[in-house]
């Protein structure tokens, strides 16, 4: 239920967008002067009314929409991160007993090996 509404909602969305930007805007009047065309895609005076209630009821729709997944998200909660007890210490640490053994220094220098026969390596 809750994908079929997220699917509703999202095409809702684009829609409304779409349908928004088709409007005449109330200061387009002024484009005219400078080039822009005065006409429009429903004609002259019909494409208020249509767009104003498609936007109207597109805009209903998606507060319904989202009113509803808004309530099923947070129905769905079982609990908070609030509700665990604190501990500062991981719960995976390893006990003593398993510890690795110890390793060199991270800045420490690799060990050369000494070559076999226990010889010095010559200088140059």
């Amino acid at each position: 239920m809750v994908t079929v509404v997220i699917t509703v909602h999202v095409i809702v969305c684009v829609t409304l967008c779409i349908v928004i930007l088709l409007q005449h805007g109330k200061g387009a009047d002024i484009g005219a002067v400078f080039g822009g065309s005065s006409q429009t895609v429903f004609g002259a005076g019909g494409a208020g009314n249509a767009l104003t209630k498609a936007t109207w009821s597109l805009a209903a729709i998606f507060f319904a929409t989202s009113i509803f997944l808004a309530f099923s998200s947070a129905r769905r909660v079982t609990g908070s991160i609030f509700d665990r007890p604190f501990s500062s210490a991981p719960s995976s640490v390893m006990p003593a007993s398993k510890a690795p053994a110890k390793s060199a220094p991270l800045n420490a220098a690799p060990a050369i090996p000494a070559p076999a026969g226990g010889a010095t390596p010559a200088k140059k």
